[in-house]
C-alpha cells in the first residue's frame, strides 16, 4: 500500500528586489519548510529579463503624473520564460497590491492546497502596467488597507501564512488550527513558568491538570477576546451550540460591568 503524497508549495517570485524576499525564507519555519522539501520558492529579478545595458524595469506614466510605473516588457518575458523552463505545469499568477481583495486565513487555507506553482508578482513604485493585470495576473491581494514600498513584504506574508499550515512543517500538528483565526476565532491567552510574577498568577484551571476543564477555559476566553477585540468575526466563525450559550453569558457580564 502507498503512502499519500505529502503536501507541497512551490512559488514563483518575481521582484526587483530579490534579497527582501531571501533573508527571511532562511529563518525559522520557512527555512524548515524548504529543508523538508514541503516549500520551494523560487525568486527572481525582474531586472534580469530586460533588455537594455541599464536594466531599465520603469517608466513615467503616459499622461503624466508623480511616480514610475513597472514596464510590462521586462514582466512578460520573466512569464515566458518561466513557462519554458516548467513544461506542462499550470500556474496561479498572483499580484500583490493595495487594490486586491483582502487576505485572510480562509484564503490561506486554500493557498496551502493548491497544486498548481503559484507566481507572486511584487509590485514596486507608483503601479504596474495595466496590460500585466490585464494580460498574466488571476488574482490580486492585499495584506491591509495600507501602501507598502512594494509588495515583496506583502508576498513573504502570504508565503508564510500558507506554508505553516503544510502537514509537518510545524513541530506541533495542532499549532496551525489553534492559532487566532484557525476556526475563526482569535487565541485564548498563553502562559508558562513561573507560575507566579511580579504578583501576577497563572489562572488555577491552567495548574488543575483537569484537561476538560482547561480545554472549557481556553474556549471561553477564545471567545472573549473574539467579543472584545474582533466581534465582527463571530458572524462567520464556526460555533457549536456550547460556544453560543457562553457567548451569552459573556455578554451579560459584559452589560453588568
Amino acid at each position: 500500500m502507498s503512502l499519500p503524497a505529502m503536501r507541497k508549495l512551490n512559488f514563483e517570485v518575481l521582484t526587483l528586489f530579490p534579497g527582501l524576499i531571501e533573508g527571511p525564507l532562511n529563518e525559522s519555519i520557512l527555512k524548515r519548510g524548504r529543508e523538508k522539501g514541503l516549500l520551494n520558492v523560487t525568486v527572481r529579478n525582474i531586472r534580469d529579463y530586460t533588455e537594455d545595458k541599464h536594466k531599465t524595469a520603469d517608466d513615467s506614466p503616459y499622461g503624466g503624473g508623480a511616480g514610475m510605473v513597472l514596464k510590462p516588457e521586462p514582466i512578460f518575458k520573466a512569464f515566458g520564460t518561466l513557462k519554458t523552463e516548467r513544461p506542462g505545469e499550470k500556474f496561479l499568477t498572483i499580484l500583490l497590491s493595495p487594490q486586491g481583495r483582502l487576505f485572510h486565513q480562509r484564503r490561506a487555507e486554500e493557498l496551502s492546497e493548491e497544486k498548481r506553482r503559484i507566481v507572486l508578482l511584487c509590485g514596486h513604485y507608483e503601479a504596474i502596467d495595466e496590460r500585466v493585470i490585464e494580460a498574466l495576473v488571476d488574482e490580486e491581494l492585499s495584506i491591509g488597507d495600507y501602501v507598502l514600498t512594494g509588495g515583496e513584504l506583502a508576498a513573504l506574508v502570504v508565503i508564510d501564512a500558507a506554508t505553516r499550515l503544510l502537514p509537518g512543517v510545524l513541530g506541533d500538528e495542532e499549532s496551525a488550527y489553534r492559532d487566532s483565526f484557525g476556526d475563526g476565532l482569535l487565541d485564548h491567552p498563553h502562559y508558562t513558568r513561573p507560575a507566579e510574577f511580579r504578583g501576577m498568577k497563572v489562572p488555577d484551571v491552567l495548574l488543575s491538570g483537569n484537561h476538560a476543564e482547561i480545554e472549557k477555559w481556553r474556549r471561553r476566553e477564545a471567545l472573549k477576546a473574539t467579543l472584545g477585540k474582533r466581534p465582527e468575526l463571530l458572524e462567520t466563525a464556526d460555533l457549536a451550540d456550547e460556544d453560543r450559550k457562553m457567548l451569552e453569558e459573556l455578554k451579560e457580564e459584559l452589560d453588568r460591568n
